[in-house]
């Protein structure tokens, strides 16, 4: 599922001094969101992506280098493609089915800078249940008419898919591929972190409920909409949740491994 596009300029990956300090902060950002995946054991072996918008072109944006794990990436091993099938300044590969979603969200959604898709074993268990994520946590509250639904059509190989895929998207900031996995979007890469890791704990503790066997509790839907008005009230304006947490989470690699910045 790799896929050689055609490569634009060189084939040597830009040096820090070489980018402006916007790409490069967000080539770190992104990178530190793959350590984070790995370090939650988020991951799929190298198969799942995160994807980050160019700062300098919308047409363009980051994945990571195809048959990498997460724990390997660094800022300078990203490949940025654009919407074309090119591969701009990079001598790696990347997996066609990953381009093929994340295109069609940084083609389709102009607000989103950061697309976060999944295959957990709790995010997959949800995708294969056919009322979805239950509204029987505060945490899966968050995503109470935030959250869309997009039938399984196999692997994504298909460009025409791309269309279907943003139509059911919609304007959420989450949707979950049935069968399949998770998909989160956000403005900035510690937005679209926030929510996977919300989304994700909302799925484990879905499973870990209806394991117990017993009549769930599912607050009334006033109940339901109330709070998911007081999450968009939080995330409303120039308050982008995740953010003012992402510099801790930095932090937080910079303690275990920092290579991540290289």
């Amino acid at each position: 599922m790799s896929t050689k596009m055609a490569h634009k300029g060189s084939k040597v990956s830009k040096k820090q001094h070489e980018m402006s300090a916007e790409e490069w902060t967000i080539r770190v950002n992104l990178a530190a969101a793959y350590r984070l995946m790995a370090l939650y054991e988020m991951t799929d072996l190298d198969a799942t992506h995160i994807s980050a918008r160019d700062p300098h072109d919308p047409n363009r944006f980051f994945l990571n280098p195809y048959g990498f794990l997460f724990d390997e990436i660094t800022a300078s091993s990203l490949v940025k493609c654009d919407q074309d099938h090119n591969i701009i300044d990079s001598e790696h590969e990347i997996n066609y089915a990953g381009y093929t979603i994340h295109s069609a969200v940084m083609a389709g959604r102009p607000d989103v800078n950061c697309a976060l898709h999944t295959h957990t074993r709790a995010g997959m268990a949800v995708s294969a249940q056919k009322d979805g994520l239950l509204p029987i946590t505060q945490t899966a509250l968050r995503f109470y008419d935030n959250l869309s639904y997009h039938d399984y059509e196999g692997i994504a190989e298909n460009e025409e898919e791309k269309a279907r895929l943003v139509r059911d998207l919609g304007k959420s900031q989450a949707l979950i591929l049935r069968n399949h996995g998770l998909l989160t979007a956000g403005r900035t890469v510690g937005e679209a972190w926030v929510l996977i890791h919300d989304l994700e704990k909302a799925c484990q503790s879905q499973i870990d409920a209806q394991s117990g066997g017993g009549a769930l509790a599912v607050p009334s839907k006033a109940v339901c909409e109330q709070t998911a008005g007081q999450y968009a009230k939080y995330s409303g304006g120039n308050s982008i949740p995740g953010e003012r947490a992402w510099p801790a989470h930095l932090r937080k690699l910079d303690r275990i491994d920092p290579s991540y910045r290289s």
